[in-house]
């Protein structure tokens, strides 16, 4: 049976149930950064979003769509940070349990911050454990609903509000960057540009290390690799998802890659002139439009700041870099 892939339909009817529940999160400008690729940038700061990142938006409109039965049973989610937080965050304001499968080596301040939101943190080993094995399980044993952190239909839609709040404050773009690890921001933001913005070419970046999507939109089909080891902890994944690498496929027009050095010289970019903290999976985007090779010169362009939690003191060792 085909696949069936969500629309911008998915998008907005997303948007309407965020609303009131998401921040609208600001569009910042730069002159610096426009002097710096000849063009005209447009910052989509979910840095700003609740809970730290836009996983908030594909988090909440999951959730909002349980049945009562589903409620009453509760969530389970696996992440490294980002989705586990906005999990357990989503899951308390609808007033329902919360487990969440984490890596044992994930940022501190995202494991504080996940039971902070009151769920329950299950720890595994990345490099030696399936945590989606492990949380399939346990979602069995506990009768709870399993929501990935991107490959799904709910969860990829309401990521796509960020590029949809995008165009409605910038209008049209040439071009839009967006941070790839699964591909939930990607898809969404893909829908979103493919109804608001035709023209607008659409590059996802991933780090150097994880270049699983790039491998993958390349060979036409879902490439497997190791963990990858890189500073974009939130892009560590193994492999895009069925549905997120369905519309990647049809929508994206490129997928890049970028060094962790580039990913440091970006992160001190937001905080020296923009004032801003931003995690290094956060500045993928930014690095991709700076050292991607796309000629930007005189462009309108759109760049998707993920997030921005990321530990203090790991923080401070990286602006010293």
């Amino acid at each position: 049976m085909a696949l069936q892939l969500p629309t911008y339909d998915d998008v907005a009817a997303a948007a309407r149930r965020l609303e009131g529940h998401a921040h609208r999160t600001p569009v910042l400008r730069s002159s610096t950064a426009d002097a710096l690729l000849g063009a005209r940038l447009f910052f989509k700061c979910e840095n700003f979003q609740r809970m730290g990142a836009f996983k908030f938006r594909g988090a909440f409109n999951a959730l909002a769509q349980f049945t009562p039965g589903q409620r009453r049973g509760g969530v389970l989610a696996f992440s490294s940070g980002n989705h586990a937080q906005a999990i357990a965050l989503s899951a308390r304001l609808l007033g329902m349990p919360a487990v969440i499968v984490m890596p044992q080596d994930a940022p501190a301040a995202k494991l504080a911050a996940t039971r902070g939101y009151g769920a329950e943190v299950v720890t595994y080993d990345r490099f030696t454990e399936d945590r989606q094995a492990l949380s399939e399980r346990l979602a069995a044993e506990r009768g709870m609903t399993l929501i990935p952190p991107f490959d799904h239909p709910h969860v990829l839609a309401g990521q796509g509000t960020a590029a949809q709040e995008l165009f409605d404050e910038a209008g049209e773009l040439d071009h839009l960057f967006v941070c790839l690890g699964g591909g939930g921001l990607l898809s969404g933001c893909a829908l979103a540009a493919r109804a608001l913005s035709p023209h607008c070419k659409v590059y996802g970046v991933e780090p150097e290390a994880g270049n699983d999507g790039q491998q993958s939109l390349r060979a036409g089909r879902i490439v497997h690799i190791p963990t990858p080891r890189t500073l974009a902890d939130g892009a560590q994944t193994q492999h895009l998802g069925e549905y997120t690498f369905g519309i990647i496929r049809r929508d994206v027009d490129d997928i890049l890659t970028v060094s962790d050095a580039q990913l440091v010289e970006s992160l001190q970019f937001y905080a020296e002139r923009m004032k801003m903290v931003v995690e290094p999976t956060g500045c993928l985007s930014l690095a991709g439009a700076r050292h991607g090779g796309v000629d930007l010169r005189g462009a309108r362009v759109g760049v998707i700041i993920s997030g921005g939690n990321v530990d203090l003191p790991r923080y401070g060792e990286l602006l010293a870099h």
